[in-house]
């Protein structure tokens, strides 16, 4: 079953790590998803952590959060300065609260604590964030690869690409 009519905004910002956020973006677009990349400033360059840029296709805050099936936050620098994001956060919040798709990998996750989606869930992410999760009201999964709670799917680090991808495939699948 492939990913036609899905729309997922794959969010960017400065020092974002190449994997984390191509990977899925390229995987979902393959898979027949609408992908949208989303930064603080649309048509703006964002350069990765080794310096590959990408452009943002739209301004986060001017993503419609009612026409989204998921949100992919990529880890790298980009993961903790989306978090200071006011319309991330906004963002990630509102699609948690109706229950769309919210996913993150390494510092990703530190946008979902913020924005309240990891209260009562289990999750994983980079150790740095592990207080931060409990503090957000998470369960931390600490030496787990992935994990799905509900809308909820974390994971660790690059190299848990592939089934960080399949678990938010199958998430979208069955929505």
């Amino acid at each position: 079953m492939s990913l036609d009519g899905r729309r997922v905004a794959v969010l960017a910002e400065e020092a974002y790590q190449e994997l984390e956020f191509w990977y899925p973006v390229m995987r979902l677009r393959e898979e027949g998803a609408d992908v949208v990349v989303a930064a603080p400033r649309a048509g703006h360059a964002y350069e990765s952590f080794l310096g590959y840029p990408l452009l943002a296709e739209k301004a986060i805050d001017e993503l419609d959060p009612a026409t989204l099936d998921a949100v992919v936050i990529p880890g790298g620098e980009a993961g903790t300065r989306l978090e200071d994001s006011t319309a991330g956060i906004d963002l990630v919040r509102k699609l948690s609260e109706r229950g769309a798709i919210t996913a993150s990998i390494s510092s990703g996750g530190a946008v979902l604590a913020r924005a309240g989606a990891l209260t009562g869930r289990r999750a994983t992410g980079d150790d740095k964030l592990a207080q931060q999760f409990r503090e957000a009201g998470a369960t931390y999964a600490e030496g787990q690869d992935v994990v799905v709670d509900g809308p909820v799917i974390t994971a660790r680090a690059t190299d848990d690409l592939p089934m960080f991808f399949r678990s938010i495939r199958q998430a979208l699948q069955a929505k």
